[in-house]
């Protein structure tokens, strides 16, 4: 890598036919000066794409150079800047004396633009031959009048001194005095970087003189300073005391960049609790402030790191955090929140429960909050709050009551989960929220929220004037029996109507005779009688429990007559009048079957179902035919599952929580810090722990090894041992890209020139760029990278060749090895992750993707074979171990995964032991995008495959070793 030469630009050149030489040296020397122009961009995009035009350079110098025009300055420029400036041995091109005699005099020109673009091209110039002679002029530079000219003498300055420093040794002192006298903060940020990175000793002095004046210094300096305060406390901590004022001051920069770089800088100078709770507090700041989302995410991730440090601080500072849900955006509040979850304690918690009302209040606002997504977010994060905190989940209970009746569903149904779950874990607050939810259960809409409603009240009313009162509320929902739909009524009452006029008209023949004009009698009747209005506002078309029975929701239907069974058995083992049980009885009865013989109806456009039909049957034969047994299994063993799965659900969150304090926890050969002793060393510093751990493993020699493991486990062999070129690759996996180390071995005894790696993607991956062209010796070996930018996590496909030419060979062909295939495997952008029952089921209906996989597998046990697929597929399981445990031959299991660009993955596994032994049964797995849902069906379909390959070799193998025992059996006897 030493042989390479720098390059300064680079241009993208599409290579058609090259103009010829001695056209382009036309152009140069007799073009107009928009011919020269066009002429100069020619010569310099082939000579950056690799093209020999060595014979133009006279004539440039003789041409171009001295044409004055800043364009053709700026192109002879450019080309100055890659052309080859020395011979193959190493010296000069004598046309280069030319060269430095022009930049003098541009150096000295009277026009501020051609004297800066020459100071610019000199701080990009290599050649400390072409370099020294320049000297005297660029200090010159240094006092010019024009600022943009003392700006880059400076930069030129700085890259001479930093690239050959014995050129001009005394470079440091210079800037030093012209950074005292300096007025352009430009210029002044390019000297105090000049001395930044070359005299850290003249920038500290400097710093010390003006260190009271830095607040009113640039944001371009501002930074700087910052930069240098934290790497001086670095290398000599006992300065962080003089410093920590200054950064301290930065902190109200009028730079939101230079605030958030001092309030870093801050956090790793000193962990005092008043230096902790100042950077959080600017960031804070720029949290609400800055309306640029991206920057809102990084600064949620710093506040995200302070509080796994400093979570009493960051507990103070609660309300303030919370100011940031008044950003638009969903992903901004849901990471808000998250933050403010961990920081809530009971001396807080009235606090967000208010600030909670009033956010749930705005998501009233359709324009606010048009999907509804930031509503539920809120009432799951308050549902969680309610279960850590009794005392307030009451009060908001039943301000949630208020969203029961929300059309979309998502919200009214955590609603209704978080209050099951209140009603359940506090058993003082059930008379209440139960009279609460009487009063809203009128105008819920979603079939589910009636159904955990009905259940709630079948499970909880604890006195006769409970159920009393709940059985009105059912009543008064379902409407009067029969049921009819609005249709019906009205050929009902069109009958019935129909009949009367008939009655009337006989009545009517009865009356006296009319004599007609004709001579004749006819029959007078001056019955008339308007058909009365029919109004039915419990349609089906409307909200309410008669609309979602008449709809056709049959599964509704059959969970009402469970409630009203379990009502009218509480009822009787409440000790009530006999004569009350039998009303409710057969107004139970009536209920039932209206709603049987309505689902049963010829008519009726959506049929009752057979699950729903059997189910209702079975609740109208136990209450004509009571059963003890079955009786006491309705009243306490539904209500005895939902505690055991709420008391599963707690089990895992504190396992959770216990995880991750054993995270952070120190083991017992962990090495101790003790700040009080390290005063000399200048106690507090993080970057100084950090770097005491890594020293102590490297003294001890226990270095992670993990990434080299990582590294020949990822190893894949491209060419074969036989071919002329070897070439394996280490797959690399980022997070958004792909780097592939590719070695190359040069294994013919002649040395191999123009060695290009050509590679081609399949899929969402992208090639960055092209890898550059190698020479390689005998025997010997290159490195060569290539960058691959990923996309989505769809399966992608790498493959090339590598095209040489062999030294002394002429030929017209390009030698070519072809290169296997390196599949990348989605495993490396999926992770398990974790969401809500409610959450999967809305995915699982939204997501139109799916991908169905039939189960096929030598693996004989349910369980076992979940954990193969968890393992094969890096998903999580969302359905809880317990009710996974144990003997039994079926499973169904929900998994979950989350790649890196937040794209989600579902599975549904449900399976069966068949009679034979084996299992059967399908994997479905969704997702919003085509890709990774036949991503992952592929890789459980490898996986299977090649555990029934290894199965079967197993089975061979053992029959083999069964034979030879039957057969050494035979022999000895």
């Amino acid at each position: 890598m030493s042989g390479e030469k720098p390059c300064t630009i680079l241009l993208s050149y599409e290579q058609n036919e090259p103009p010829q030489i001695s056209e382009l040296k036309r152009t140069l020397e007799n073009g107009s000066v928009a011919d020269k122009q066009e002429g100069m961009k020619k010569v310099i995009l082939l000579l950056s794409n690799g093209e020999n035009v060595s014979q133009l350079l006279m004539t440039i110098i003789r041409f171009i150079m001295p044409v004055d025009d800043h364009v053709i300055k700026k192109l002879y420029l450019l080309y100055l800047e890659i052309v080859e400036k020395t011979s193959p041995d190493g010296k000069s091109l004598p046309e280069m004396i030319l060269v430095v005699n022009a930049i003098r005099n541009d150096l000295i020109h009277p026009n501020e633009y051609v004297r800066g673009s020459a100071l610019r091209f000199l701080s990009k110039l290599k050649e400390p031959e072409l370099l020294e002679p320049l000297l005297p002029s660029i200090r010159l530079n240094l006092e010019f009048k024009h600022a943009y000219v003392r700006r880059n003498a400076v930069l030129a300055l700085y890259t001479t001194y930093k690239n050959f420093d014995y050129l001009c040794p005394d470079a440091p002192e210079l800037v030093y005095n012209f950074l005292l006298n300096e007025g352009d903060a430009t210029a002044k940020r390019n000297a105090f970087i000049m001395l930044f990175n070359c005299a850290q000793d003249k920038a500290v002095e400097y710093l010390s003189e003006t260190l009271d004046q830095v607040s009113g210094m640039g944001e371009i300096i501002q930074f700087i300073v910052v930069e240098l305060i934290r790497k001086v406390c670095r290398t000599t901590p006992s300065e962080r005391p003089k410093y920590i004022k200054c950064v301290f001051t930065l902190l109200s920069s009028a730079s939101s960049a230079v605030q958030y770089e001092a309030a870093a800088t801050l956090l790793t100078l000193s962990s005092a609790p008043t230096a902790v709770k100042a950077a959080t507090s600017t960031y804070i700041n720029l949290l609400v402030k800055e309306s640029d989302n991206n920057v809102k995410m990084i600064v949620l991730d710093r506040l995200l790191t302070i509080k796994q440090k400093h979570p009493k601080l960051m507990q103070e500072l609660l309300m303030d955090i919370l100011r940031a849900l008044n950003s638009p955006a969903l992903e901004i509040r849901r990471k808000t929140l998250d933050i403010a979850m961990d920081l809530i304690t009971s001396k807080n918690i009235e606090e967000f429960v208010q600030v909670f009302k009033k956010e749930i209040q705005r998501t009233r606002d359709k324009e606010f909050d048009p999907e509804g997504e930031y509503r539920q977010l809120l009432i799951q994060t308050i549902h969680t709050c309610a279960i850590k905190f009794p005392d307030v989940a009451g009060n908001v209970a039943i301000i949630l009551m208020e969203f029961l009746n929300d059309s979309s569903g998502g919200s009214s149904i955590d609603v209704i989960v978080f209050i099951r779950e209140v009603i359940e874990t506090y058993p003082n607050l059930r008379s209440a929220l139960i009279s609460k939810l009487m009063e809203f259960f009128p105008t819920v809409v979603s079939s589910k929220v009636f159904r955990t409603t009905l259940w709630i009240f079948a499970e909880y009313v604890t006195t006769s004037e409970e159920i009393d009162r709940v059985f009105t509320t059912i009543k008064e929902a379902y409407g009067e029996l029969p049921f009819y739909t609005e249709v019906e009524k009205e050929e009902k009452e069109e009958g019935k109507e129909e009949k009367k006029v008939e009655k009337k008209e006989e009545r009517s023949k009865k009356t006296a005779p009319k004599v007609l004009a004709d001579g004749t009698y006819a029959t007078q009747s001056a019955f008339t009688e308007n058909a009365p209005a029919v109004s039915n506002t419990s349609g089906n078309n409307g909200p309410g429990l008669r609309a979602a029975l008449l709809g056709g929701d049959y599964f509704l239907g059959g969970v009402l007559c469970v409630t009203l069974l379990k009502l009218r058995l509480k009822l009787e083992a409440f000790g009530s009048d006999k004569r009350i049980v039998n009303l409710v009885n057969a107004e139970i009865l009536l209920c039932m079957v209206a709603l049987l013989r309505y689902g049963q109806w010829s008519g009726n456009t959506n049929p009752i179902d057979s699950d729903s039909e059997e189910r209702i049957l079975s609740c109208i034969q136990l209450l004509l035919e009571p059963d003890a047994q079955v009786s006491q299994s309705l009243l306490s063993d539904c209500h005895e599952g939902l505690s055991k799965m709420l008391r599963e659900q707690g089990k895992k969150n504190q396992a959770a929580v216990v995880v991750a304090k054993k995270e952070g926890a120190a083991q017992a050969d962990d090495l101790i810090k003790v700040r009080q002793l390290r005063s000399k060393r200048g106690y507090g510093l993080e970057d100084m722990d950090e770097m005491d751990d890594s020293d102590l493993i490297r003294a001890t020699g226990a270095e992670d090894t993990t990434n080299e493991d990582l590294h020949l486990n990822r190893i894949q062999q491209l060419t074969g041992y036989s071919d002329p070129i070897y070439a394996e690759a280490v797959v690399i996996v980022h997070q958004y890209d792909i780097v592939l180390d590719v070695t190359v071995i040069n294994q013919t005894p002649k040395t191999l020139q123009n060695v290009a790696l050509e590679l081609a993607t399949l899929g969402d991956l992208k090639l960055v760029e092209r890898p550059q062209v190698y020479t390689i010796a005998p025997g010997d070996k290159k490195q060569i990278k290539a960058n691959i930018k990923v996309s989505s996590t769809d399966t992608g496909i790498i493959f090339g060749n590598i095209v040489y030419d062999i030294a002394g060979m002429q030929s017209s062909d390009k030698n070519c090895v072809v290169l296997n295939e390196i599949h990348i495997d989605i495993m490396d952008y999926i992770s398990p992750a974790t969401c809500s029952e409610i959450k999967f089921r809305t995915m699982w209906a939204e997501f139109e993707w799916e991908n169905k996989i039939a189960v096929t597998s030598h693996i004989n046990n349910v369980y076992d074979y979940l954990q193969h697929i968890i393992k094969s597929t890096n998903m999580g399981c969302l359905t809880p171990t317990s009710s996974l445990m144990g003997e039994s031959d079926f499973l169904s299991a929900n998994l979950y995964a989350r790649s890196v660009f937040g794209e989600d993955a579902l599975a549904n596994l449900s399976i069966e032991k068949l009679a034979d032994g084996k299992l059967g049964g399908f994997i479905r797995i969704r997702s919003r995008t085509q890709g990774i849902a036949l991503s992952l069906g592929d890789k459980i379909t490898i996986k299977q495959r090649e555990e029934n390959n290894r199965g079967a070799n197993s089975s061979e193998e053992k029959e083999k070793n069964d034979q030879i025992a039957a057969s050494t059996s035979d022999l000895l006897e």
